[in-house]
């Protein structure tokens, strides 16, 4: 694979290279590589097929809760949040210790290790928001809850630059990667102003179905605004917005 350096930029084929345009700018690379054929059915390539196979599940799972928390994403997530996730997947159906190679899954895998995820790597949850929380799931009856202790908005905050007020948002999710479904609930604080004046406890609290048999989720952020004659803005430059997986419950 070449970088196109050229003042025009080429797309399509022309004889054995071929010119495409990916994130990383233009972009050139020769054609070949096995046939479609023989990849499937080459007793070669059956590690090949495994990998690809666990790959194609773990693209699904990340999908499956994007689309639980889309709206959220909105304004809390990097451009290469998905590839991201789909890595971190595969680590999860990798852990499966009970079925052979190629059919691994996440349900038998380890969901836990997506705690800690960052939706956008610019703006951490660590970093934006230093406030300690405790986050709590609690399978039996259905509440996922996180608790933030008191904090003083202008010392506890990194915000971007205009900001004048911020938003703490969370989420809970119920997710069945077999039958790709899943239930969420979303909770959210009203806006606050970024002042000196030390904030009340707060809690925000997400309920779902009780006794549940699925991975369950529990997702914190904080979105920034600025406020022009009573109107607040979002502030949609990706540097602080931030949403974090904070508590995972696989499989019990």
């Amino acid at each position: 694979m070449a970088r196109q350096k050229s003042l025009i930029k080429l797309h399509g084929t022309m004889g054995d290279i071929t010119f495409y345009r990916t994130k990383d700018g233009y972009m050139a690379r020769e054609k070949g590589g096995i046939s479609a054929e023989r990849m499937h059915n080459d007793p070669r390539f059956q590690r090949t097929r495994e990998n690809m196979a666990e790959f194609g599940r773990a693209g699904k799972a990340g999908k499956l809760l994007r689309g639980s928390i889309q709206s959220l994403l909105r304004t809390s997530a990097d451009p290469r949040m998905v590839s991201r996730l789909t890595k971190e997947f595969v680590k999860v159906i990798q852990m499966d210790a009970t079925n052979p190679r190629g059919l691994r899954n996440v349900i038998d895998g380890e969901a836990e290790l997506l705690e800690g995820f960052e939706f956008n790597i610019n703006g951490k949850l660590s970093t934006s928001l230093s406030a300690p929380f405790i986050p709590t799931i609690d399978r039996v009856t259905g509440d996922m809850i996180v608790n933030i202790d008191p904090f003083i908005p202008a010392e506890s905050l990194v915000s971007p630059s205009g900001s004048t007020h911020y938003r703490i948002v969370s989420a809970a999710m119920d997710v069945n990667f077999e039958s790709a479904a899943y239930s969420s609930e979303t909770n959210e604080t009203p806006v606050h102003p970024i002042d000196t004046e030390l904030t009340q406890p707060l809690q925000l609290s997400n309920n779902l179905n009780p006794d549940s048999t699925n991975p369950l989720f529990l997702v914190l952020g904080i979105n920034f605004y600025q406020e022009v004659n009573g109107i607040f803005y979002e502030m949609k430059n990706g540097s602080h917005n931030a949403l974090q997986i904070v508590k995972v419950s696989g499989t019990p």
